[in-house]
């Protein structure tokens, strides 16, 4: 899916208002997503474990259903900027290339010589092939054959990577996350996906777009991914901690927010560490002002350590409480409205693994949703959320719903 040019009239164009997103329902603006392109033919049965994959997807498909999914949103008036574009954009400068280059060329790895020369290779590029190489990777079969004098190059084989490829780029939820009017560049707990804050760091430095963007959360030493925040509602944030987001990381982040007055609160709510509930989303997402779509299985034993200033630049932390409870009170409403995953325990598991749990809100009310979860679907438009159904049986290979693949970049409060 590519943008379409817009005719040149000679007038001034209106200036592009800053972004800012307070809430995960307000109705969605402007949404970065990663259209699904040579990186994911880089899948094998023998590399996608490593990659974080649970399959090899039919690449083709995936793109179909990738683009209808972005087709929906803009259908409902949502501008969709595709990272691709963004990237090449942004490589025309110089310090982007610069740090781009850097985070590709693991000189530990490939030794200094070969280091060098991949540098210099990748140098040489225009920004689109760059791009390509920093998205999709570089086996040493097809690194320059100026370079076949280094043994590193000898005694791997030809299919590996030089540069690793980066599939799991279709989930730009997880490497950054807008607060407020500010972006903040997540730390990735897995060595597979080191390089993507890289990608979207030099995005938001560098693509004229986002000159203006303030940012949030400096410190980069504990892992926090962006499928576990959640902002439930202006100044309330909630934190998933489990396998991708570490105390440490949750404490970094809800220190930053509060001292930045980006939150009033911030909710650490520990999940299980498992590849089924790998951040917060996969168990429960707003769908409306007052309304989350949860699994049953932890609706009872969820559980959150509130953290607010102490007025003195410090933190105060509570709990444990039940969530439902304390999120309602940082909300200030009497409480959410819950609507249950699946029918029964059995459906309920198999909708949650499917990403049940997974939408996302383009309006208080109205929610992008995969179509498999009939049974979830149905729980929501019964509770009356409007569902807008896409394909996901290519794209959840990697085990990730429409929340997972977008990013939320402005949205209209909420009124």
């Amino acid at each position: 899916m590519t943008a379409h040019p817009i005719a040149d009239t000679g007038a001034t164009p209106a200036p592009i208002p800053a972004p800012r997103v307070d809430s995960e329902v307000g109705p969605l603006r402007t949404v970065l997503l990663h259209r699904p392109g040579a990186e994911l033919k880089r899948l094998t049965p023998r590399n996608n474990d490593q990659l974080l994959f649970d399959g090899v997807p039919w690449v083709a498909r995936a793109q179909e259903e990738h683009d209808a999914f972005a087709e929906t949103l803009t259908s409902r008036g949502a501008e969709v900027l595709l990272l691709s574009d963004l990237l090449v954009q942004a490589l025309t400068d110089d310090r982007a290339r610069i740090a781009g280059i850097h985070s590709a060329v693991n000189e530990r790895r490939l030794g200094i010589d070969l280091a060098d020369a991949l540098r210099s290779h990748l140098s040489s590029l225009a920004a689109g092939p760059l791009a390509d190489v920093l998205t999709a990777g570089m086996t040493f079969e097809e690194l320059p054959a100026g370079e076949g004098a280094s043994l590193v190059r000898r005694m791997h084989h030809p299919i590996d990577f030089a540069v690793d490829p980066l599939p799991n780029l279709l989930f730009t939820r997880d490497s950054s996350v807008w607060v407020a009017d500010r972006v903040a560049i997540t730390s990735l707990a897995l060595p597979a996906r080191d390089r993507e804050t890289t990608l979207t760091d030099l995005i938001y430095a560098y693509h004229p777009r986002f000159g203006r963007t303030g940012r949030a959360y400096g410190a980069h030493s504990a892992p926090v991914e962006g499928g576990d925040v959640l902002l439930l509602a202006p100044g309330v944030l909630a934190i998933g901690v489990g396998e991708r987001t570490t105390p440490a990381g949750a404490e970094s982040f809800a220190r930053s927010a509060l001292a930045d007055g980006l939150a009033h609160t911030v909710l650490a709510v520990p999940i299980t560490q498992e590849r089924a509930t790998m951040h917060l989303d996969t168990v429960l997402t707003m769908v409306d002002r007052d309304a989350l779509v949860m699994y049953p299985a932890v609706r009872d034993n969820l559980f959150a350590y509130p953290v607010r200033s102490n007025g003195d630049g410090g933190v105060l932390v509570d709990g444990p409480v039940p969530f439902l409870e304390a999120a309602a009170t940082a909300m200030g409403i009497d409480r959410l409205r819950v609507i249950d995953t699946g029918l029964d325990v059995v459906t309920a598991e198999r909708e949650q693994w499917d990403d049940g749990n997974n939408t996302l809100a383009v309006a208080p009310g109205l929610v992008v949703a995969y179509e498999r979860n009939v049974e979830t679907n149905e729980r929501l438009e019964a509770a009356g959320v409007e569902v807008l159904r896409i394909s996901g049986s290519e794209l959840g290979s990697g085990r990730g719903g429409p929340r997972c693949m977008s990013c939320p970049i402005d949205r209209a409060p909420l009124v």
